[in-house]
């Protein structure tokens, strides 16, 4: 079920919308810090009837609500913090690469790694796994994985592929040659 539809199920069930939850729970003073989400959870449960799914899906919007914005730079950024932080340039190089294959090219950070999209539509991923490596996963269904382009297995369901980097040399025209055929089947 996605996110969505626990929210249409809320509403549904309920007759109240995430923005109604956050003025509840700001009157009974459960919006304060300290609070643990047993807290709310049990009183989404005891009142409203919700299901533990469902208390924890308005609890995350409730959460999410007090946090502060991040920019779309700054969910970049926090990939190469620490020991990541050479990895920035090779990322920057390749990007502005990758940027060349049409006007479409965007990225999406999430807090594991940085999507990459044509439109709306995910191509590849990059992921700075540790200090030593960096892994650029690549939609590429029916194409058999070999040598450096492994298949991704469990690493992420959301590709097909990886490749694994330890050195930004490695990101070489074959590297590219498989980022654009991946955003060409996008």
């Amino acid at each position: 079920m996605s996110f969505q539809a626990y929210l249409d199920t809320i509403k549904a069930k309920t007759g109240k919308t995430p923005e109604d939850f956050k003025e509840l729970a700001k009157k009974k003073g459960l919006l304060r810090p300290g609070i643990k989400a047993s807290e709310i959870t049990a009183w989404l449960k005891q009142e409203f009837g919700l299901g533990h799914g469902h208390a924890m899906a308005i609890y995350t919007l409730l959460k999410a609500a007090d946090e502060p914005k991040q920019s779309k730079d700054d969910k970049v950024a926090a990939h190469f913090k620490g020991n990541k932080a050479g990895w920035r340039e090779p990322y920057d190089a390749l990007m502005a690469k990758v940027g060349k294959f049409g006007e479409a090219v965007k990225v999406s950070p999430t807090n594991s790694y940085i999507s990459l999209l044509r439109g709306s539509k995910k191509f590849g991923i990059v992921q700075i796994s540790a200090a030593e490596r960096l892994d650029i996963g690549l939609k590429l269904k029916g194409v058999k994985p070999t040598g450096r382009l492994e298949a991704a297995g469990s690493w992420n369901a959301m590709v097909t592929h990886r490749v694994r980097i330890t050195n930004p040399k490695e990101i070489n025209a074959e590297v590219l040659a498989w980022l654009k055929q991946a955003y060409d089947a996008a």
